[in-house]
């Protein structure tokens, strides 16, 4: 039945692209129904769903979701975390681990 959607759309595109130049010569007329069978091959392609073949649905996995561990929540918090994990950020040059200034007065 989806072949015979998607050959539908196929042939409908070439008929709408001849209807389409019916005064005109048949160099124009060829193309347009090349054209018109191409956007109809698009459009049947796309409503019969022939592209997606039976491949079952990835299954996802929201238990660990939140938790910072997974790409999603990596990708959420990439500038607060500047792309490092969670609670993993190297100290920052600025930074002093004790505090001060790093300088003689300290």
């Amino acid at each position: 039945m989806r072949k015979l959607i998607f050959i539908g759309f196929i042939v409908a595109g070439s008929a709408v692209g001849l209807l389409a130049t019916l005064g005109d010569g048949w160099g124009l007329k060829l193309f347009m129904m090349c054209l018109g069978a191409l956007v109809g091959a698009a459009a049947g392609g796309a409503l019969s769903r022939i592209g997606r073949g039976r491949r079952p649905m990835p299954h996802r996995d929201d238990t660990l979701r939140g938790l910072g561990t997974t790409s999603e929540d990596l990708m959420d918090n990439y500038w607060r975390d500047e792309g490092h994990p969670q609670f993993m950020n190297p100290p920052s040059p600025d930074s002093k681990q004790f505090g001060g200034t790093g300088g003689m007065a300290d």
